[in-house]
């Protein structure tokens, strides 16, 4: 599954970013569909994600409820993350996801875009 993240970059910290993520259209109506980070020196970690069913179930990690929305073009196939309120802790590289795909989809459980980073700086 191709995926390609668009939106980061630099900002301080209380600014916003919109990271943006291409998805074929095969993946994003089958797929649970979603955004996962990484920090230096730190594992991945869920930041958000729709259910596969497309019901409406979002889920976000706890550190940016309230802060972070994530979003949907069902016309486009895009994926987007609204990010407010950063803080340095944001920093990291953001990958777009598709995961809990049907076999014909991809055999794999998760698949990632290449990523893009984002920098808070103080």
């Amino acid at each position: 599954v191709q995926l390609e993240e668009s939106g980061g970059g630099s900002v301080q910290a209380g600014g916003s970013l919109k990271l943006s993520c291409a998805a074929p259209i095969y993946a994003f109506r089958n797929c649970a569909m979603g955004w996962y980070r990484q920090a230096p020196g730190k594992g991945r970690e869920l930041v958000a994600r729709r259910s596969k069913a497309r019901d409406g179930d979002i889920t976000y990690t706890d550190s940016v409820k309230g802060r972070f929305t994530l979003s949907e073009d069902d016309d486009k196939n895009m994926l987007y993350l609204q990010m407010n309120s950063l803080k340095t802790e944001d920093t990291a590289v953001y990958y777009c996801a598709a995961e809990q795909c049907p076999l014909w989809v991809s055999p794999e459980y998760y698949n990632y875009g290449q990523g893009t980073q984002v920098t808070v700086s103080s």
